[in-house]
């Protein structure tokens, strides 16, 4: 009896554990129809945007942060930025190629949560707190982050657009900030990764279009008088190294998101002929050309233009502070408003593995499904804690700065130790050496790298406290 090509879709298990599914863990690669167990193939409007295509290429480029980057290179001047970023970009790549071939490292089990695999390599108690609570402050900082630019960038587009027409009575920043994280909270309500496959496509679409628009713009206007390329100058030798710790910081943020790569993995449908590992990988690497084709110019020309008088909230507002009377005012809005959409994607992607371990613990606890009235009130609470965090800490530079030492393992460091653990290289060899070196080099950057966002947040405090403008 011949074989239909159609049921290797399902000859591996979605999951290494019988899972109990919540309504943002549906990882269904493809729903199967009931005339003879074929997968549905009926075309739909939104067929060419399944999470299938998306996930490897429209997911990893929501690199808003990226817009943070020129101040990096203003505290670490030409070479130590250029150097720190390109190091970073390749490091990542490769952790990200571990857990590529990692989800899928025992046969006939794939582990669809970094933290499935997390417990799979350093035990179920070590691997749930080592990787439970970064993955999920990495995507509570993430939201907070993308709330201080989606709302300042809403308050920058609405001076733009209104003009002098608008100066009565305009809304402050922390209102702008209510604005977005309202928008949020409305997009939050899509349950899971494949219903949001369409915003994946959309985040994709605009990070290109608004970080090329942002360094174009940007190189092609006269620049600054005055301007410098030098690290900015700071008073004391402490302040110079702890300025330098979280400008890496900030580098290393900018490059958050490798908890979500297995969740998106978990989508493609994956044979022992066939794995899932192949067109993941290829799609990663064009994601990430991509990338580059968008942290890189950003960071380098938005250093350029602006040098050591780049403003702490990245190249947007130094755009608009020097710029704004010098381009044609619907070209600066379209930029902004990109960068908008950009953000309200982002936040869905980054925050949904907050929402499917909440879900997860509450299905868990009461055995029972999550409700639709549980699930939006959950969703709605993590908007708005995010939104408080947000105005307790308006300091981007340094929260980004901050947020990338604290959860740069789940990036640089984890990864290295699973492969070591899991796949067992032969002691002393190269590739053994090589995985460790680099996984405790991460955790070393991570203890230092946090060091220098507190002291540049507690020091950027005591300049709003003491030095507020009359």
């Amino acid at each position: 009896m011949d074989e239909k090509p159609e049921m290797e879709l399902i000859s591996i298990p979605a999951s290494p554990t019988p899972e109990i599914q919540t309504p943002s863990g549906l990882r269904s690669p493809r729903p199967m129809s009931k005339e003879g167990g074929k997968s549905s193939t009926a075309w739909t409007p939104t067929s060419f945007i399944s999470p299938r295509f998306l996930s490897p290429i429209g997911t990893p480029m929501k690199r808003v942060l990226a817009l943070v980057l020129p101040v990096a290179f203003s505290l670490l001047g030409w070479s130590w930025g250029i150097v720190s970023l390109t190091i970073a970009y390749f490091w990542q790549l490769y952790t990200l190629w571990i857990l590529v071939q990692l989800h899928e490292a025992v046969p006939g089990k794939r582990y669809n949560r970094y933290v499935e695999l997390a417990q799979a390599a350093f035990g179920e108690r070590a691997g749930l707190w080592l990787a439970l609570f970064p993955t999920v402050y990495l995507s509570a900082g993430t939201a907070t982050a993308l709330i201080l630019i989606g709302g300042e960038t809403m308050k920058l587009f609405f001076e733009i657009v209104c003009g002098p027409l608008c100066t009565s009575n305009p809304l402050t920043t922390v209102e702008w900030y209510l604005v977005f994280t309202s928008l949020c909270i409305v997009l939050s309500q899509l349950p899971n990764l494949n219903s949001i496959a369409g915003l994946s496509l959309i985040g994709a679409i605009t990070a290109i279009f608004y970080s090329t628009m942002v360094w174009v713009l940007s190189v092609s206007q006269q620049r600054p008088n005055n301007i410098s390329y030098q690290p900015v100058p700071l008073p004391s030798f402490s302040a110079s190294i702890f300025s330098f710790l979280n400008a890496l910081g900030i580098i290393a943020f900018a490059f958050r998101g490798h908890n979500l790569v297995l969740e998106i993995q978990s989508t493609m449908p994956s044979t022992f002929k066939h794995p899932a590992h192949v067109p993941m990988w290829k799609g990663a690497k064009v994601a990430y050309f991509f990338i580059a084709m968008c942290l890189f110019p950003v960071a380098i020309g938005g250093f350029w233009a602006y040098g050591n008088l780049m403003p702490s909230g990245g190249i947007l507002n130094a755009l608009f502070a020097f710029h704004s009377h010098d381009i044609p005012r619907g070209l600066l809005a379209m930029t902004f408003l990109l960068v908008v959409f950009s953000c309200l994607s982002s936040f869905q992607i980054y925050s949904m593995p907050v929402f499917d371990s909440f879900e997860a613990s509450y299905t868990s606890r009461t055995n029972r499904p999550c409700s639709v009235w549980v699930r939006s009130g959950f969703r709605v609470v993590y908007g708005f804690i995010n939104f408080f965090i947000g105005i307790a800490l308006p300091f981007l530079s340094s929260l980004a700065g901050l947020l990338g030492g604290l959860t740069l393992p789940v990036t640089f460091a984890y990864p290295c130790f699973m492969w070591v653990l899991i796949k067992k290289p032969v002691k002393y060899s190269f590739n053994w050496y090589f995985n460790w070196t680099l996984g405790w080099l991460g955790i070393a950057f991570s203890l230092a790298f946090s060091l220098g966002g507190i002291w540049s947040m507690v020091n950027s405090g005591l300049k709003l406290k003491f030095f507020k403008p009359n």
